[in-house]
């Protein structure tokens, strides 16, 4: 048989389950049965004239159902992070790829250009230098 702590955690699904199972029950119903397992079997028992036999069954068969598809959700849920982690294995190898073949090519032109590399380097320098300061000064 369900527990209160079931019942209680699993609320909203259980009763959307009864509703279509017993749709003689109103909301107000289930309302002033809810969280309350004895008081549910009985309101079910009183409206339906169901046994509570087959009650604690149709309640033991939903826990079973919810049981699955927590399991399902939990597979797939592992299924996407090991695939995202993947991708991201994948990203992170193609970006590091990419950035070494940059630096490669960056020491290939500052040894063919030695004298062309440090002018740039110093232009840079004076651009960087300038919108620092720009940057840092007072606005008026």
């Amino acid at each position: 048989m369900i527990s209160q702590q079931e019942l209680q955690g699993n609320w909203n699904q259980f009763k959307g389950q009864i509703k279509n199972k017993w749709g003689q029950l109103t909301d107000n119903d289930l309302t002033q049965a809810e969280g309350n397992v004895e008081r549910l079997v009985g309101m079910i028992q009183q409206k339906t004239g169901t046994a509570r036999r087959e009650v604690e069954e149709f309640f033991d068969g939903c826990m079973k159902e919810g049981s699955k598809v927590s399991q399902r959700v939990a597979a797939t849920a592992r299924d996407y992070s090991q695939q995202a982690g993947e991708a991201i294995s994948q990203g992170y190898e193609h970006v590091s790829a990419g950035l070494q073949e940059g630096y490669d090519q960056a020491g290939e032109v500052i040894k063919a250009r030695p004298a062309e590399s440090l002018s740039a380097a110093f232009a840079a320098g004076i651009l960087a230098g300038i919108v620092v300061t720009l940057l840092m000064r007072p606005s008026r």
